[in-house]
């Protein structure tokens, strides 16, 4: 007989509900129960069962770990491995996997951990393509490939300096600013701040000056890339062993890339304590992710605040699943990292067909597209172009866009889904992850074959390629 708690969750439920601007009626139908059962479960005055448990975190990104009702997570999880593709046309209903749950949980588990290893596969199997496609060989992973595959495979995630910057971030609490910071430099640790300007000969951002206890900013820089450069001293100075002890324990293979991960812990740190996780969190829940009003509370660039909301992965209390990249001009991912099932070509560029490449050409514009996978997978996309000036003519500005989305299932948290019919089949745009992985027969901007799918080539028959794929 099973032992599980009653959930009782009832303010963590309404606090969902108004968060999606829905009244009890609509939210009740939303979650296949009536209204007067949902006003109930609100007012605790009955438990949340596995099966709304399950709705919940599928319509209305409900966090479900560590809940006195703990155990309801695994049917959770178990739903969304069924909602892949691969299980199409496998209808379960949530009280009957949520059943299956209490009567086979090892089973349960056994699959939940077979997908991951499946999905995990499905990763190393498309980095392996893609490299051998675009090298002709296989060869080692160079430092920064290294080290930004650690931080996919950690999650984008890093939960010691995390905490960390959010318990400095509450000591510094109205002083956190950049005079703030640069008092706390000076006070604790005896580092004078100066300006400089930069030049064509040298564009460093920041240098600091290990003899002399002095850092150096470049006088061009945009004020919230000033403030992202005290906060990185900051903790560089503050968290050093915990980021020594980091680098130092993972699993790279040369000294560069155990160096280049300490920079990024440090960049790392630094945007947790400027965007304190859950007064960034909750404020990000709040205006339902625009990343122009994040930027505004927080002080911090439109970058910023997107890669900020690609970390949110802390355990009980998970953001929005998003994925975030920074594309160049030349459609290079230069910044990647997903919470949902949309992965990115590990080497190589982005599908043409993405709206992130006509906005990296339209700077200061937003551009929001519905999207569907190969695999059937529907997201709703915003893009951003974006000018960073150098403050000199004879440094070139840097001119890029940044693309955050989600999965339309949790559309109601996305603003720039607002507008979109994300059920409708005409509006939707089919894209790849890359052309070297993508399936599709009748893309029209396709720029090489698959690499696992045998070629038709028909002399007397031609479309936009010269071949067509078996």
């Amino acid at each position: 007989m099973s032992t599980r708690k009653r959930l009782y969750a009832g303010s963590r439920v309404r606090a969902a509900r108004r968060r999606s601007g829905l009244n009890q009626a609509a939210m009740a139908e939303a979650l296949g129960i009536s209204a007067s059962y949902l006003s109930q479960i609100e007012n605790d005055e009955r438990p949340v069962t596995t099966a709304v448990l399950t709705a919940l975190s599928r319509r209305f990104a409900f966090e479900t770990e560590g809940d006195d009702g703990a155990d309801a997570a695994p049917a959770v999880q178990l739903q969304a491995v069924l909602d892949d593709p691969l299980f199409a046309g496998a209808d379960i209903d949530p009280a009957r996997l949520a059943r299956w749950q209490e009567v086979q949980p090892d089973f349960a588990a056994m699959l939940s951990t077979l997908y991951q290893g499946y999905r995990q596969a499905q990763e190393r199997a498309a980095m392996l393509d893609d490299s051998l496609a675009g090298t002709g060989q296989h060869t080692a992973r160079l430092p920064w490939e290294e080290v930004r595959d650690w931080f996919h495979e950690a999650g984008n995630y890093i939960d010691l300096l995390d905490r960390e910057a959010e318990r400095i971030a509450g000591e510094l609490a109205d002083a956190l600013t950049m005079d703030g910071l640069v008092a706390r430099l000076q006070a604790r640790h005896g580092i004078a701040v100066v300006g400089w300007q930069g030049n064509a000969a040298d564009s460093s951002l920041s240098r600091f000056d290990r003899a002399t206890r002095t850092l150096s900013l470049d006088r061009s820089m945009a004020p919230e890339s000033r403030y992202f450069q005290l906060a990185h001293r900051l903790v560089a100075e503050e968290m050093r062993d915990a980021i020594a002890a980091l680098a130092a324990s993972a699993d790279l293979r040369s000294e560069q890339a155990r160096r280049l991960v300490a920079v990024g812990l440090a960049n790392y740190a630094a945007g947790a304590l400027v965007m304190p996780y859950a007064a960034f969190r909750n404020a990000a829940m709040a205006c339902r992710h625009d990343i122009e009003q994040l930027s505004q509370r927080f002080a911090v660039s439109f970058e910023q605040a997107c890669h900020r909301l690609s970390t949110l992965q802390r355990p009980g209390a998970r953001g929005l699943p998003v994925f975030f990249c920074r594309v160049d001009m030349a459609g290079n991912i230069t910044k990647r990292h997903s919470a949902t099932r949309l992965q990115f070509a590990r080497f190589g560029g982005a599908c043409p067909l993405w709206v992130v490449h006509e906005a990296a050409a339209i700077p200061d514009r937003i551009l929001v597209q519905l999207a569907e996978t190969p695999d059937g997978v529907r997201y709703v996309s915003m893009a951003k172009g974006l000018v960073k000036l150098s403050g000199s003519y004879g440094r070139k500005p840097r001119r890029y866009a940044v693309a955050l989305g989600c999965e339309v299932e949790h559309a109601r948290h996305f603003i720039y889904a607002d507008g979109l019919d994300t059920t409708a089949v005409g509006a939707v745009t089919p894209i790849g992850i890359g052309c070297r992985t993508c399936p599709r027969d009748n893309c029209d901007q396709r720029a090489f074959p698959p690499t696992d799918r045998p070629l038709l080539i028909d002399p007397d028959r031609r479309g936009m390629v010269p071949y067509r794929i078996g």
